[in-house]
């Protein structure tokens, strides 16, 4: 994969975030897009006065990063406005902000300190669709409001002159700022300049290519693309609730080990991960997420050194798989791997059949073969098997505890005398 041969490339280092969604649709706590999806449960004028109970007094950023980097999380992104057009933020150029709620602080701008204080990353999520705005053109298509309500005075031109002064805001007023993270141009307004300057203003900075110019990375959403390696810088996100982004009181949270295995692939794969969190009305993360981040994060800084400065290795390990003479093709092992150095990292993303992975058409025994998630170490052997009767030895990696340890993706460093070739 290319790299951007300039302070971006600080994005291949920065490998896991969390993302946040938050705003009034925590109160009503159902989803963040309840006016789009929820089929009449709310109007956009009773919605719109939510603004009046918003009022998060738990709300400690600290605490957030603290979770964040328990997690071994590298960087955070905050929906600054989401497409109800509600702003986190102390802006002049709208009423509809966190000033005007009972909370009454800037929440942006003490996220900001905080994470400047401790030297945390901050990325900004900002929306192309506004829900609220008189002047986005809401005709009905997706994640867009069904068309104009009194007093509305649709003018594409005029809103992204709003969205540029508030963009200015944000790339002034909150220091370094890490991404840029736009969301779905519905409108497909084009408009470079808004990236130009937002460069300008923010030397180094990362923008995704959700919005109305080009981007520096791609933002698979909720889907893992297949292949073994990405060919272009990717950032995957992905929520902990299956339902929604912003908090569902009673949302269907993901499996742990089903986001285990996500975040395997994609990193081993060359991209990245961002992992989101939607906090409650009051400012706290639910319960489920905190459990969540303490299982999934032990999990990751057993395993991170698999990701930190390795590169995608897969094609050394090719899927272990063969044609019966009846013409069926049998998939056996799959897995996927990185390297560094003399260390080569095997990743068992899928659940495994055995105890034992075949590395097809690996041949060489390493130095030493260490479970990351334990510590433990496990025999390996270069074998003449009855499954591959017709080809070659192959490195075998045995007494895997598939059993003993069902819940978490699997990672094996395989550790050779010499550097891996290129």
């Amino acid at each position: 994969m290319k790299r951007f041969g300039d302070d971006r490339d600080v994005f291949f280092e920065r490998r896991f975030g969390m993302f946040i969604h938050w705003g009034l649709y925590a109160i009503p706590a159902w989803h963040e897009q309840i006016l789009w999806r929820g089929k009449g449960m709310m109007t956009r004028k009773e919605y719109e006065q939510l603004i009046h109970q918003f009022n998060p007094e738990e709300f400690d950023p600290d605490a957030w990063i603290d979770m964040a980097q328990a997690a071994g999380m590298q960087y955070m992104c905050i929906t600054t406005k989401h497409h109800d057009g509600f702003c986190l933020w102390d802006t002049k150029y709208t009423d509809y902000n966190i000033m005007n709620s009972p909370y009454g602080k800037d929440i942006l701008g003490m996220l900001a300190e905080a994470c400047a204080r401790r030297n945390f990353p901050l990325s900004l999520y900002y929306s192309c669709p506004d829900w609220h705005h008189p002047n986005y053109p809401n005709l009905g298509r997706h994640h867009e409001m069904f068309g104009a309500r009194a007093g509305d005075d649709h003018d594409i031109h005029k809103y992204y002159d709003f969205v540029r002064k508030q963009v200015e805001e944000l790339c002034t007023r909150y220091g370094k700022i890490y991404q840029f993270f736009w969301d779905v141009n519905v409108a497909e307004h084009y408009d470079p300049s808004l990236n130009e300057m937002i460069r300008e203003l923010q030397p180094g900075i990362l923008i995704n290519e959700r919005g109305p110019g080009p981007g520096d990375y791609n933002t698979p959403e909720r889907v893992v693309p297949e292949g073994n390696e990405f060919d272009k810088p990717a950032e995957a996100v992905q929520s902990l609730g299956r339902e929604s982004w912003g908090y569902r009181e009673n949302e269907d949270y993901y499996r742990y080990k089903y986001v285990m295995q996500s975040v395997d692939k994609v990193l081993a794969m060359g991209g990245n991960y961002m992992l989101n969190v939607g906090p409650k009305a009051d400012g706290t993360f639910p319960a489920e997420s905190v459990a969540a981040l303490k299982e999934i994060g032990g999990w990751y800084n057993r395993i991170k050194e698999a990701f930190d400065g390795t590169f995608p290795a897969s094609s050394l390990v090719y899927k272990d798989e063969i044609v019966t003479s009846a013409g069926h093709r049998i998939e056996r092992d799959h897995v996927l791997a990185t390297k560094r150095d003399h260390m080569l990292y095997i990743h068992l993303y899928r659940d495994m059949q055995t105890t034992a992975v075949v590395l097809k058409p690996w041949d060489v025994v390493p130095k030493r073969a260490v479970l990351l998630n334990d510590g433990r170490e496990l025999e390996t052997s270069v074998d003449f098997t009855p499954w591959y009767w017709r080809e070659k030895p192959y490195l075998r990696i045995r007494n895997v505890p598939v059993n003993e340890l069902s819940d978490e993706v699997l990672v094996i460093r395989l550790e050779f005398d010499e550097a891996l070739s290129e």
